[in-house]
């Protein structure tokens, strides 16, 4: 038991030093988080005496730098780099000013979040979803008036339901793939959950933009600048690779640039793209960190005292699903990323699944639902990250409004208490 708290107080540390010292400062904003993580990262190589101090450290650098984590990266640069292309030849601009000409100013918050739904259920990735989104918002938050961070929390709400219920999702692919069912089971399953809190969410954007105020002066639409972001979405919908998607957006961002005028010469273009890569820098530090440091409390078995502790008492269908959804939730709590954590209790959630007698099904939909919920509202999580880096706000000032998180997590939770979907319970 005390080695299982020891390895995970790591986290303890990062939680408590970034409240604690916020709430001193009376300002979420005066604490950088990536102070937080080093201070975190630093105790946890102390903490964990067992071996030499370099080995230590080559394990907490073999996290910050594992394949998913440089994937991860390589997408913020070309973010970076595709964002600030678009925003510095005018692409910003354009959109908003085509946005504002065919939706009613009270009608931006719910445009927004369907804009955000749609595309992340036709391309099953939420940070793909962020990446292209984002700018879109923070430039129709200007124009309107409205909140920075409430604004790019609706985009991060949007994107969960996609990354969701996708059939393209990684989460959903993993989740069938570890309880053996099929991807039309699972989004069934998953259907009665979350098309209830995405209406109740949207209903609730419709009121919230009721006082929302057109501005004065809408610009003309200049439509040859849209193009670098419709091509961005539509790529992205026909299932492309993130990564080619965003490059792809920094070529035409360069040529449109080039031949309108917007960028003087070439090398105008490489300084946007170079600023844009810069500006994902506190973002790229922070994935690394928690890469690392969260290798080393898996390595101290953090993770299996999790394991451990959940399914210890477990003695009903009801009991099993609840913990199934905590060993999940815990889990990409430790990983911050939602896929590797259905991948680290996927097998030990089908024993239990198949013990106590809840449809594989469900437990699919529990795992994506629950791992969906938790990734969508950690700061530290790449979702939050990317947002915050592209609208340059803090990850933490988005939570009070990613309302269709909190919605999805609390109808997943009340479906297990009320056994719904009756069928599947």
């Amino acid at each position: 038991m005390k080695k299982g708290i020891t390895a995970l107080s790591p986290i303890i540390v990062f939680v408590l030093f970034y409240l604690v010292t916020s709430i001193i400062a009376g300002d979420f904003y005066k604490i950088p988080i990536t102070v937080a993580f080093m201070v975190s990262s630093i105790y946890a190589i102390i903490i964990f005496r067992d071996r030499p101090l370099m080995q230590r450290i080559n394990s907490y650098s073999r996290g910050a730098a594992t394949e998913q984590m440089m994937l991860m990266i390589w997408i913020f640069v070309l973010a970076g780099a595709f964002a600030h292309s678009a925003k510095s030849m005018g692409s910003i601009d354009a959109t908003v000013n085509l946005a504002l000409s065919f939706l009613p100013a009270q009608m931006i918050f719910a445009g927004m979040f369907l804009a955000a739904c749609f595309i992340s259920l036709s391309i099953g990735t939420s940070v793909g979803t962020i990446a292209a989104l984002t700018p879109i918002a923070v430039g129709l938050a200007q124009e309107t008036g409205t909140d920075l961070a409430m604004m790019t929390a609706i985009i991060v709400g949007g994107s969960l339901f996609g990354d969701n219920l996708s059939f393209i999702s990684d989460t959903t692919i993993m989740a069938t793939q570890t309880q053996g069912c099929r991807l039309s089971d699972k989004f069934r399953v998953n259907s009665f959950l979350v098309f209830p809190a995405a209406i109740v969410i949207l209903v609730v954007y419709v009121f919230l933009g009721q006082g929302t105020h057109a501005p004065q002066q809408i610009g003309p639409v200049e439509w040859i600048k849209v193009v670098p972001y419709i091509t961005v979405l539509v790529t992205a919908i026909c299932g492309m690779n993130v990564m080619a998607v965003l490059t792809l957006g920094i070529i035409l961002c360069g040529i449109i640039g080039l031949s309108t005028g917007s960028f003087q010469d070439v090398y105008q273009w490489f300084g946007a793209m170079g600023d844009g890569i810069m500006s994902m820098g506190e973002l790229i530090i922070v994935t690394m960190m928690a890469g690392g440091m969260l290798e080393l409390i898996k390595q101290q078995g953090g993770i299996d005292f999790i394991i451990r502790q959940l399914t210890r008492r477990v003695s009903s269908k009801r009991g099993a699903e609840l913990s199934i959804a905590a060993l999940v939730s815990l889990v990409d709590m430790c990983t911050a990323n939602n896929t590797v954590a259905i991948l680290t209790v996927g097998d030990i959630s089908k024993q239990i699944g198949d013990r106590y007698g809840v449809d594989n099904k469900k437990c699919a939909s529990i795992l994506d639902t629950f791992s969906c919920f938790v990734q969508g509202i950690i700061p530290y999580g790449a979702q939050l990250l990317i947002a915050a880096g592209l609208a340059a706000i803090s990850p933490v000032s988005m939570l009070p409004y990613i309302y269709y998180a909190y919605a999805l997590g609390l109808a997943a939770l009340l479906a297990i208490l009320f056994r719904y979907p009756k069928r599947y319970s």
